[in-house]
């Protein structure tokens, strides 16, 4: 955990930075501040000549400075600090879609939304704010120390006299506070996940007349979250005012030492004032201190989470290596068995989808349909056996640098929210608007030009606002302007009247360079195949 923490504060060093040296120089400024008030107290009671006005504009001078550090952090903290966090998600993310997909995900969605958000901003805040912190609370605990050291050896030895107890109680609170805020963590990803499950299928919750159930066990789930925080919360309070009463009765001792002192005349009143700043500054940084004991609780459980997120292995990296059209995908003996199955959905199939043909599947479902598709592209392998694409000169095994020579048109609405034109970038970023209509004529998707914004038209989460069978068309006039060997649609046409079906199986497959396969349950797309795989 350390080493990942580590390698987390490499991309923030600037702004941990920028962050220690303003908290070194608050330090200064801030002792410098106890002198400044015991001088101008002292001058002000004659103790020691001087010019008061002189004395004054020094502590202004001082006053001032602290206002212009406290601008600074708080502007680097807001500024500095959203671009870190931003950054740190953009790398979690783009970890997470390297990672090896494994077919069933093991987290929803919402958990890992809600580590992404969380558990990043509690990292980044720990690596950029709390540890240059630490660094000037330290700092300003030794200078306190041996400020108040040098004028009075006994009451410095009795303000850090219990320190080493609180060290001693904040390693057992460390250990409980942990407990208690992984619980709390792990229950707050599952409301949200309860809250992004019912919004994303409200209309299915309204159809079953669900929304009382829905309502309840988010409601279950909260009174668990709180029930988390509430023992954490008691855990918490009686760890502070153990310790703050620890810190008052310290405070009283240094006051009572300070007035006893200046009842003697062995010590000026200014004197006696700087005696209790400092005590004040001594006492600061230790109670700070303590308070990175919850900091550290904190920062460990995100860390945790997010290493989780990172435990699938990353696929193979590098240069995409395609090959020369037309291309052929061929199974040899091949067996798959899905983690914690028993029993193969594929067992030693082997089967040629020729270059420049097209091939129907067929079979019920749950038969392995789908799968096939995911083992070309390369999203699992098979246990047994070995699939390769292939054409005239060459042939390799699939894998993930062999994917771009495949386009994919998934089941269902794949549409993202945008506009129609992004949707179709997303399949040729550099496309003209020429090759995007043209793309859109050969999906039968003329309607588009029929919209009052157009290509810029809106849509919005899953491609709301269009139909069903729009979205389908629109999704496969991106595929076909990704313009890959191998076309896969799975279920691609299922929206489809029959009439638009047809034309648009005759528009794709007028392309003899292609190699098309298609996973359906419709006899029109059968007719128009050169060869069926029946499961």
């Amino acid at each position: 955990m350390l080493r990942w923490l580590w390698r987390a504060w490499k991309g923030n060093r600037w702004q941990a930075t920028l962050n220690a040296t303003i908290g070194l120089l608050d330090v200064v400024v801030s002792l410098a501040s106890v002198w400044a008030v015991q001088r101008a107290i002292d001058v002000a009671s004659g103790n020691i000549v001087g010019n008061v006005y002189l004395a004054v504009a020094v502590m202004a001078a001082l006053i001032a400075c602290e206002f212009t550090l406290g601008i600074s952090h708080v502007w680097i903290k807001n500024i500095l600090g959203v671009r870190a966090q931003n950054r740190m998600q953009q790398q979690m993310l783009d970890r997470l879609l390297r990672s090896e997909w494994k077919g069933r995900e093991a987290r929803h969605s919402g958990d890992v939304i809600n580590r992404l958000e969380h558990d990043v901003q509690t990292v980044v805040n720990f690596l950029t704010e709390t540890l240059p912190n630490t660094l000037s609370t330290l700092a300003m605990f030794g200078g306190a120390f041996f400020y108040l050291f040098s004028m009075d050896v006994w009451l410095a030895c009795i303000t850090v006299a219990m320190l080493p107890l609180f060290i001693l109680i904040s390693r057992v609170y460390v250990a409980r506070m942990r407990q208690y805020s992984r619980r709390v963590r792990n229950t707050d990803s599952r409301i949200q996940s309860i809250l992004q499950e019912t919004v994303q299928h409200s209309m299915l919750i309204k159809t079953l007349e669900a929304e009382p159930r829905m309502v309840d066990r988010l409601g279950s789930t909260q009174s668990e979250l709180r029930q988390h925080v509430r023992q954490r919360t008691l855990f918490s309070v009686a760890s502070n005012l153990f310790l703050n009463a620890g810190f008052s009765i310290s405070y009283l001792v240094a006051f009572l030492w300070s007035a006893i002192r200046l009842s003697h005349h062995t010590i000026s009143f200014g004197q006696m004032t700087a005696f209790l700043q400092l005590v004040y500054r001594i006492q600061g940084p230790a109670r700070s201190l303590t308070k990175l004991a919850p900091a550290f609780v904190g920062v460990f459980t995100a860390a945790e989470r997010l290493m989780e997120l990172e435990d699938d292995p990353e696929e193979q990296q590098g240069k995409s290596v395609e090959l020369q059209s037309p291309c052929g995908v061929r199974f040899t003996d091949v067996t798959y068995y899905y983690n914690g199955s028993t029993e193969a959905v594929i067992n030693n199939l082997t089967f040629d989808f020729r270059p420049a043909t097209a091939t129907a599947i067929l079979g019920e479902t749950g038969v392995g349909k789908t799968t096939i598709i995911r083992m070309m592209l390369a999203l699992i392998r098979p246990q047994q056996g070995r699939v390769e694409v292939y054409n005239s000169s060459e042939s390799h095994e699939v894998g993930p640098l062999l994917r771009t020579n495949f386009v994919y048109v998934p089941q269902g609405n794949t549409l993202l929210s945008g506009t129609i034109r992004e949707n179709l970038l997303l399949g040729a970023p550099d496309a003209t608007d020429d090759e995007l209509w043209a793309a859109l004529e050969t999906a039968c998707a003329h309607f588009v030009a029929e919209l009052p914004e157009k290509l810029d038209t809106a849509c919005t989460e899953a491609g709301g606002g269009l139909s069903e069978g729009q979205a389908q068309r629109i999704a496969i006039a991106r595929a076909l302007l990704r313009n890959r060997a191998v076309m896969l649609f799975d279920e691609a046409t299922s929206a489809l009247d029959p009439d638009t079906e047809r034309q648009l199986l005759k528009n794709i497959l007028s392309n003899h360079h292609k190699t098309i396969i298609f996973i359906t349950h419709r006899p029109a797309v059968v007719d128009y195949c050169d060869q069926v795989l029946k499961l």
